[in-house]
């Protein structure tokens, strides 16, 4: 495979990729901070601290990573999207952080939107 063809398989990584790929980390430990602080431990806080992100990953890797089982259109990855960031956001706002609810559900936004504009684009 010559140098040129190798470039061109390659998929191309912008700014708002890594943006999401840092707000679908964020999401998931927030999840895990929610489960531990929102509940008494060591049970059932250990259990939603661990169940919740791991439900969060698994949903994700189902329906919205680029190697998805089951393949959605944009407005299906959207609401699975939303559904998994709100929550995050939503979490936060329960652990009395609503700054910190807001500019995630913010940025969240934003970048979706962006995302959804490139999707639907091309």
């Amino acid at each position: 495979m010559n140098e040129r063809s190798q470039q061109q398989s390659l998929p191309k990584i912008g700014p708002n990729d890594i943006v999401r790929f840092l707000l679908e980390l964020f999401a998931f430990v927030s999840l895990g901070v929610w489960g531990f602080l929102a509940f008494p431990l060591p049970w059932p806080g250990v259990l939603v601290g661990l169940g919740a992100p791991a439900l969060a990953i698994l949903v994700w890797a189902l329906f919205v990573s680029p190697k998805a089982v089951f393949h959605l259109d944009v407005f299906g990855k959207a609401l699975v999207e939303i559904a998994v960031f709100s929550a995050a956001a939503l979490g936060w706002w329960a652990l009395g952080q609503p700054v910190v609810a807001i500019v995630f559900a913010v940025v969240a936004a934003v970048s979706g939107i962006l995302h959804g504009r490139k999707e639907l684009a091309g």
